[in-house]
């Protein structure tokens, strides 16, 4: 046996998909607005997991620009046909409407690491699609959404037969169970002679749940299991929260794992707040007496360390590369030399600077995933801006309406008000610490600084952000500390989804000419 410790993917990792292929598991996680698209990590033991690669041409384009936060790749389900992986997602383009202006693809790959096939669009009836693979035959699974006044934006779960080869639907579309609770992200399997539906309940806060129900005939009707698998709704003091949106694997030797969302929130005096979002979490199952799937510790709470029936197992360290491969993600797209160049300057990445930071098109920005509630970030930066549309420097960011900048950029000579009068020359060479949320950006404070390449950094400490800068070899603050907390799933009254990240940015808003260089780049999360 091996003993893990959840969250097992830590940090922004949500809806993880989970199968197993011989003696290797794989999980495949949301990425919504961020690139690489469906990040994919792998384990021999369950407790330790390697990056693996990820779907990369999931978005038609590679393109997802102009998507709001917390819209694009939601939910991918990764299954497994005894000759390929499969896997479907959808990409929606509104959030916080009726209309969530979806499609559903699906792509297939030989080997977890690709090549993956161009995605094909099939039927799009709402968000969090799966496929069932049965003697040969293909069902896709999903949520239903009806927009129209007074309609239910989660109607019931649906399945429609796919041809394996065009993806064609063959026959109707079978409405399987519908419920007063909120149901979607809808699972398939086979066992003992019952189809069991594993469902997300409830929405994926802190109501979150798994639900099952089964049918002895594939299109129903389906009867619910008369208490949820597994949720944290009825008790806050738990310490992984939010579980739900959950799959259920069997081993090689015929015993059965969960696998789940979860999250770890941060006690704060605003409540409870997520700043690393959803990560992946997993369960040992059992199978009571009367057929439902229990959890093998007992009760409905997700625990924190779990016993699975693996050998311990070391992933390899990741070797070090030039490219700007995981663990760095971008917005929107993928990093491309004309704007991230790791050759001009060897050891450096050059930023070209594009739009602002609250953009929906092209940032330059790169980003890794903050992991724990203890981190720490920072950078060097060579930067020499000659105006106030120019800047560049260390992000903490959760999306365009929460984030925490420090930036090198040009202000006016001190006790001159801003009134754009760069352009008769003269200035300054500044440090610019930004706070922003739902009510706006602020700029915190203001240092004058050499042109010189600068090191800033910033050390987080729950829901504290303290960032600094290197003066005289000796760590200057900067600013008071910042709620960090802000950056998280709970915060504001819009719906979030991903996590925080911590990165390097630049911008130029008027030509896009200027370039910064950054080097040395470390981020260290701390349990």
């Amino acid at each position: 046996m091996t003993l893990l410790r959840n969250p097992v993917i830590r940090g922004f990792a949500p809806d993880p998909s989970l199968v197993r292929v011989g003696d290797w598991y794989y999980v495949a996680t949301s990425s919504f607005e961020w690139f690489p698209t469906i990040p994919l990590h792998r384990s021999r033991d369950l407790a330790h997991w390697e990056y693996a690669g990820h779907v990369r041409g999931a978005v038609p384009g590679d393109s997802l620009a102009g998507v709001p936060d917390s819209g694009g790749v939601w939910a991918p389900s990764l299954s497994w046909d005894g000759e390929r992986f499969w896997v479907t997602y959808s990409v929606v383009r509104s959030v916080g409407t009726p209309y969530f202006d979806l499609d559903t693809y699906v792509s297939t790959a030989t080997d977890v690491a690709g090549k993956w096939t161009a995605p094909r669009r099939v039927a799009s009836h709402g968000f969090d699609p799966a496929l069932f693979h049965e003697e040969g035959r293909l069902w896709l699974l999903n949520l239903q959404n009806d927009p129209r006044p007074g309609g239910r934006r989660f109607a019931g779960i649906v399945m429609t037969e796919l041809d394996r080869e065009t993806l064609v639907p063959i026959g109707g579309t079978h409405l399987l169970l519908q419920h007063d609770r909120l149901i979607e992200g809808p699972k398939l399997l086979r066992r003992d002679g019952w189809y069991y539906l594993v469902l997300a309940e409830g929405g994926t806060g802190w109501e979150h749940g798994v639900r099952v129900a089964r049918s002895r005939a594939l299109t129903g009707p389906y009867e619910l299991d008369d208490r949820p698998l597994l949720t944290t709704r009825d008790d806050p003091e738990v310490p992984l929260q939010k579980a739900g949106h959950g799959e259920l694997v069997e081993t090689a030797d015929g015993q059965w794992l969960l696998s789940h969302l979860t999250a770890r929130p941060l006690r704060t005096p605003h409540g409870p707040r997520c700043t690393l979002g959803r990560e992946t979490a997993i369960q040992r199952v059992v199978w009571d007496a009367e057929g439902w799937p229990r959890l093998a510790h007992g009760g409905r709470h997700p625990a924190v360390e779990v016993d699975v029936p693996t050998r311990p197992w070391e992933p390899e360290l990741p070797s070090l590369s030039a490219q700007l491969d995981w663990p760095w993600s971008t917005l929107r797209e993928y990093p491309d030399p004309s704007w991230a160049d790791t050759t001009s300057r060897p050891g450096w990445i050059r930023l070209r600077g594009r739009h602002g930071p609250e953009s929906r098109w092209g940032q330059s920005l790169l980003a890794q995933r903050i992991t724990e509630h203890r981190a720490e970030a920072e950078v060097t930066v060579d930067a020499r801006p000659r105006s106030f549309t120019q800047a560049a420097g260390l992000v903490l960011r959760y999306d365009s309406e929460a984030y925490l900048s420090l930036d090198v950029t040009w202000a006016e000579p001190e006790g001159e008000p801003q009134r754009g009068q760069q352009w008769r020359g003269g200035g300054r060479t500044v440090l610019s610490l930004v706070e922003r949320d739902e009510e706006g950006a602020r700029q915190v404070a203001v240092v004058d600084v050499a042109e010189a390449p600068v090191m800033l950094g910033v050390t987080i400490d729950g829901a504290d952000a303290r960032f600094w800068y290197l003066r005289d070899g000796v760590r200057a603050p900067i600013g008071p500390p910042l709620d960090f907390s802000r950056l998280s799933d709970d915060y504001g009254t819009r719906l979030r989804f991903t996590g925080a990240m911590a990165g390097i940015h630049a911008r130029d808003l008027v030509d896009a000419s200027f370039t910064a260089d950054f080097h040395g780049f470390r981020l260290v999360s701390r349990a």
